[in-house]
């Protein structure tokens, strides 16, 4: 049984119980699911997982004012709750918090994540807050939340970026894959350093996988979780081997010469993809051109005039 799934089946079995019985008259009130941090909110969690942070546990999120009336009382109800469920231990209670479950503040949660208690309201929030952030604070699922008021934000961010910052983070995405893997990469092998080319696979790599996450509207998660996140995705999964293969590869003439056909063949892919979704109406795979071209598209003055490379 994975984390979301322990976590549904112990708030079924024990949770919804105690907040109808002992919190009748509020349970209205509470937010109730598992969101956040942990491979398990993403439902990338294995066996591997449950060496560390992995519990039969959820969290309850409450408004400030709900929190001073009865968080109190509500956390305590859930610290009493069944320490072991399906074979599987809860974790002790951290004697100076630090919990990813229990009862949470719905404004501290999504200050945490977003820097602020609300969903982002302007090109300037979208553009700098960490995609990873964004993924931690809409993935996961909802056990009931009556009130609406955590519901309200998620369905937000949900949405994905808005148009325009998804151009300019696309561009900026493109400018950087072009400058290290279309240009960097074959000086740094002439000139024999090997390290610095190893280096400029590393940036295209990380690039592209940005790339492949804004061209399907998703954010993109931790790096360790990226190529399992790819999987998921219905467009460009295909260009998980290709991206892994380009880091496994060494810098002999051979591999050089083979890391560089790999290179423009995703470079190509990622061109044909701009041009199905019609943000770059440039033919070939030069993506210095295409990031220039997706740039055009920006509607929004602002960010239109920014760096190419601002924004990621």
């Amino acid at each position: 049984m994975q984390g979301l799934e322990l976590a549904r089946a112990y708030y079924e079995t024990y949770g919804r119980a105690m907040i109808e019985e002992s919190f009748a008259e509020v349970a209205d009130r509470i937010a109730v699911g598992l969101v956040g941090e942990g491979s398990e909110c993403f439902g990338y969690d294995d066996a591997l997982s449950r060496d560390h942070d992995f519990e039969p546990g959820f969290c309850l999120w409450l408004s400030r004012e709900d929190e001073a009336s009865f968080g109190f009382a509500l956390e305590k109800a859930y610290r009493r709750l069944p320490n072991i469920f399906d074979g599987v231990n809860r974790l002790k209670l951290a004697p100076v918090g630090g919990s990813r479950h229990g009862v949470l503040t719905i404004d501290a949660f999504y200050t945490r994540f977003l820097g602020t208690p609300y969903a982002p309201n302007s090109e300037e929030q979208w553009l700098y807050i960490s995609p990873h952030s964004l993924a931690c604070a809409c993935n996961g699922e909802l056990f009931r939340d009556d009130l609406g008021t955590f519901s309200a934000v998620r369905s937000v961010l949900k949405k994905g970026y808005p148009e325009d910052v998804r151009l300019k983070k696309l561009a900026a995405h493109a400018g950087f894959m072009a400058q290290a893997g279309q240009y960097n990469y074959g000086r740094c092998i002439e000139r024999g350093q090997s390290g610095a080319a190893q280096l400029a696979v590393f940036v295209f790599v990380t690039h592209a996988i940005s790339s492949v996450y804004l061209l399907n509207n998703r954010y993109e998660p931790f790096y360790k979780w990226v190529y399992r996140g790819m999987e998921d995705l219905p467009c460009l999964c295909e260009l998980k081997d290709s991206l892994i293969g380009l880091t496994e590869m060494g810098n002999t003439d051979a591999e050089a010469s083979a890391k560089l056909e790999s290179m423009e063949a995703i470079a190509d892919v990622l061109a044909t993809e701009y041009r199905r979704q019609g943000i770059s109406d440039r033919q070939g795979h030069d993506l210095s051109l295409h990031a220039q071209c997706i740039t055009d598209g920006i509607k929004s003055r602002a960010l239109r005039q920014l760096s190419l490379l601002d924004g990621v």
